[in-house]
């Protein structure tokens, strides 16, 4: 694992300010304090990030995770993975809430690094594409990683991964086990990964030779409510689906919770299947097959991308995987 800053301050017994001063090159700093940092780094073959080299005699040791999100297990875990980096990386970590929507979007993140004096920025999606929010980060000079972005890729560094393969995988799971009838519960409509998770879903049907059916397909707000709607708009249809898949954890234990109000047997009447793999997923009954994204993973990547910046910008694209649990199995009756 890459040396970090803490990691030289601990060999060399000196403070994490004393190691910056150093490597900064600034005064009032003994000469043999100096050598036993540069001692340190050279004995862990430490990097100082080009961001913090930009940033040298600047730096208030402190980032900025900046997200919209209505899932809080999803951003729990995205917290957690920028969190961890910054613990190896001796920089505290705010999390700010905000609304990607809003037209004042970039006043508010304009007057946080003005309050803060951070280092560097994470995006979260769906903030990881509102302009505004990008315009006024470069404008002032703040370095910046987004998390699955979904446009405007030459700006920044990012991490992601392959959301349509991974509703397709999804899709095409439910098909092979035997559904021919298979729900949909679209994310919100400001995240661009619900779109790219419905055309994953359309084009695993389209392959099988399934039919697209507008009225298997429901809204969703990424939340536990809105997956109980789409739920209970589904299963009053006079051909109500065999199997739901919901394009997150929050709305498929929706789903659950309305098949056990309604008596349906999961999953031998209905096989429900979520999107995340949030710590949610495994405790519902029954545990649910979900789609694991590396959401952790991606986070803990993306702060490293902006501490150990570089001159040309790196697009990272993080593994996908199916996690099959007792929620999804062959329909009771052929469709």
């Amino acid at each position: 694992m890459r040396a970090t800053i803490k990691d030289v301050s601990d060999l060399a017994g000196v403070s994490m300010k004393t190691v910056s001063r150093v490597l900064n090159k600034e005064r009032y700093v003994s000469e043999k304090t100096r050598l036993r940092v540069d001692q340190a780094v050279a004995q862990l073959n430490f990097r100082p990030s080009v961001a913090a080299r930009i940033l040298a005699g600047k730096r208030s040791y402190q980032i900025a995770l900046i997200y919209d999100n209505h899932s809080p297990h999803y951003i729990h875990q995205i917290q957690t993975g920028v969190w961890a980096r910054c613990i190896e990386e001796g920089v505290r970590l705010l999390a700010q809430p905000s609304d990607a929507a809003s037209p004042l979007l970039f006043r508010e993140i304009g007057g946080l690094i003005d309050q803060t004096q951070v280092d560097g920025v994470i995006l979260s999606s769906p903030v990881t594409d509102a302009p505004g929010a990008l315009d006024e980060l470069e404008t002032r000079g703040i370095p910046y990683v987004r998390i699955s972005p979904g446009t405007e890729h030459e700006r920044s560094s990012s991490v992601s991964m392959d959301d349509v393969q991974a509703a397709d995988d999804m899709t095409s799971h439910l098909i092979a086990l035997g559904h021919r009838r298979i729900g949909f519960v679209i994310g919100h409509t400001n995240h661009t990964a619900s779109d790219l998770r419905l055309f994953g879903y359309r084009r695993a049907l389209d392959r099988a030779g399934v039919p697209f059916e507008p009225k298997y397909v429901r809204p969703g707000q990424f939340d536990f409510a809105s997956g109980e709607a789409a739920a209970d708009i589904l299963l009053d249809l006079p051909n109500p689906p065999t199997a739901i898949f919901a394009s997150n954890d929050d709305m498929a234990a929706g789903v659950l919770t309305v098949a056990h109000r309604r008596g349906i047997a999961v999953p031998a009447d209905l096989s429900v299947a979520g999107f995340d793999d949030t710590a949610l997923a495994s405790q519902l009954w029954p545990p649910l097959t979900t789609v694991r994204q590396p959401t952790r993973e991606l986070a803990y990547a993306a702060a490293s991308l902006l501490f150990d910046a570089e001159q040309d910008i790196v697009h990272r694209r993080l593994p996908h995987e199916l996690v099959l649990r007792a929620s999804t199995a062959p329909p009771r009756k052929a469709d």
